[in-house]
């Protein structure tokens, strides 16, 4: 049984294949259950964000892993074939390990997706498919991108998906202070746009939401207001910029909803920004001559241009993983020789009891102490050595050669190591 990871991420797929895979949060315990009754599957974790959908296996292969992916999403094997990277045990550990310090992310050592693998290791523990491989290598994983944000400046300057959504914002509109803008959602993205456009002052800030409450504190924490997701439509025509980002399954924005939207506002221009996989906004709704809509990949654009600066911190984050995956590597193998470790000692217990049985009775029969001992140093010698010795005499040819240089190294022999 190896360690696999498995899926596709911004790299490999472009957002309308990345929206065919993500998995519905509510229905996470389900999936990992059904994933876990693949024949060829031990444990199993899955990660599933904007920019990537991942799975973590201890499996006797991943292909059958890999086959049930697209399965449950309702695709063929063939069409995600192209996307898909399959990482065997030393490359699945150093991928996580890179994915948990920032160093896959469209943004360069954003800290979010952290806390996103922290939340796939609980939903995999919840669900019981969190097994000893997946849950050691979670939780060193975890370690690994602490040890890399603390020990390097990867985290520095960096520009986040909320500053590139104000960056093409001021692209349309000279100034954001005059302008109105709706957020959809109220999750953490949601979150860091609305304090980044915050910072600028806009005319009005407006949260919709499903969920009342959630809104209400971030309306309250940035002097907003809040409006209910029904009341989208009617409202629409009030905000210049609109930015989504929630957990539908289905688009929350379509497109005659924004052709009356502009209808209304006589044409003035909209900036939406879609930052939700599956995505809210309909595609369509980028081809109307008013709206600029941008999604995932349009910022991934923006924030790349600040990769350059941080090139260093990737070196020295790079070196510190490559360290910790050889010590991982090491962890597992040691694993591997538990049994016969175990059943050598347990030999050497057995002779050990045997020659104690033995010299208590010659301490009854009233032998002296030092003859007792003396036999009993002799008889675990013998019996301790009898097997190697055994091993060396039997053995003929090279087989005799391989056996001196094992035992030699085994016992430091002639001066062995």
């Amino acid at each position: 049984m190896q360690l696999y990871t498995l899926g596709i991420n911004h790299h490999t797929a472009p957002l309308a294949v990345r929206e065919r895979l993500a998995f519905d949060p509510s229905r996470m315990g389900q999936a990992l259950q059904d994933l876990l009754r693949v024949e060829s599957v031990r444990e199993a974790a899955i990660l599933s964000t904007c920019n990537r959908t991942e799975l973590y296996c201890a499996a006797n292969d991943a292909k059958a892993a890999s086959h049930w992916l697209a399965n449950y999403h309702a695709l063929t094997p063939q069409h995600l074939e192209p996307y898909l990277y399959e990482h065997p045990q030393k490359a699945a550990i150093r991928h996580m390990f890179r994915v948990a310090s920032g160093l896959d992310s469209m943004v360069l050592g954003e800290p979010q997706i952290l806390g996103q693998m922290k939340q796939a290791a609980r939903a995999a523990e919840e669900a019981g498919t969190l097994g000893t491989l997946l849950g050691k290598l979670f939780q060193r994983t975890f370690a690994v991108a602490k040890e890399v944000r603390s020990s390097t400046a990867i985290g520095a300057n960096t520009v986040s998906m909320a500053a590139a959504a104000v960056h093409l914002s001021g692209r349309i509109f000279d100034q954001l202070s005059t302008q109105h803008v709706l957020f959809i959602g109220a999750g953490e993205m949601i979150e860091l746009c609305a304090a980044h456009f915050a910072g600028h002052s806009p005319a009005r800030l407006t949260i919709a939401n499903r969920t009342p409450e959630r809104a209400q504190t971030l309306a309250t924490r940035f002097s907003g207001d809040v409006m209910r997701l029904d009341e989208i439509d009617a409202r629409l025509a009030e905000y210049d910029i609109v930015v989504s980002c929630t957990a539908s399954p289905l688009p929350i924005i379509g497109l005659g909803m924004v052709e009356r939207a502009l209808k209304a506002r006589r044409h003035r221009p909209m900036v939406m920004v879609d930052l939700a996989v599956p995505r809210d906004i309909e595609t369509e709704v980028g081809e109307l001559d008013d709206v600029f809509l941008y999604t995932l990949d349009d910022l991934g654009q923006i924030v790349e241009s600040g990769l350059e600066s941080r090139q260093a911190a990737v070196i020295e984050a790079e070196a510190i993983i490559d360290e910790r995956v050889s010590g991982f590597l090491h962890w597992l193998e040691s694993r591997e020789t538990v049994p016969t470790i175990r059943a050598l000692r347990d030999a050497g217990e057995r002779a050990r009891r045997h020659e104690i049985d033995h010299a208590l009775k010659l301490l009854a029969r009233g032998d002296s102490p030092e003859k007792v001992l003396e036999a009993l140093s002799h008889g675990l010698t013998n019996k301790l050595l009898h097997a190697p010795t055994q091993a060396l005499n039997q053995a003929e040819g090279a087989e005799r050669n391989e056996v001196a240089q094992l035992i030699t190294r085994i016992y430091r022999l002639h001066g062995g190591e």
